[in-house]
C-alpha cells in the first residue's frame, strides 16, 4: 500500500511492517500506539523503524493512518477523565496541592 509519511511516499505491506518490527523492544507507551503482533508500540517508534526517518519529521497521526489502513489495531490518545465528584480548584489551590503546601481556602 502506498502512503505518505512526512511528505515522502512509502510502499508498505503488513508483512513488511511485521518483519521490520521483529526483534524491536517496545518503548513505554504514553500516547498514540500501534499493536503489532502481541506487542504495543508507541506510534512514533513504529514510524521511525518503518520509515528510517527522525521522529520529529512526521506526526503520530500519519503513522496511525497508515497502520490502520494496513489492518493493525491503533489507539489514539487516552481520554482525559476527571473525577466527577472532585470540586474545581483555583490555580492557586491546585498549585498548593501539587507542591504539598498548606491548604488554601
Amino acid at each position: 500500500m502506498r502512503c505518505i509519511i512526512a511528505r515522502f511516499p512509502f510502499d508498505l505491506t503488513k508483512s513488511g511492517v511485521l518483519e521490520s518490527m521483529k526483534g524491536v523492544k517496545p518503548e513505554q507507551v504514553s500516547g498514540e500506539s500501534v499493536v503489532i503482533g502481541r506487542r504495543t508500540y508507541p506510534a512514533k517508534q513504529v514510524g521511525q523503524v518503518v520509515t528510517r526517518q527522525d521522529r520529529r519529521d512526521f506526526s503520530a497521526a500519519e503513522v496511525l493512518r497508515a497502520m490502520t489502513r494496513l489492518g493493525f489495531t491503533c489507539h489514539g490518545l487516552p481520554a482525559a477523565s476527571a473525577p466527577a465528584s472532585a470540586p474545581a480548584l483555583s490555580p492557586l489551590q491546585q498549585a498548593s496541592a501539587t507542591l504539598g503546601g498548606p491548604e488554601i481556602s
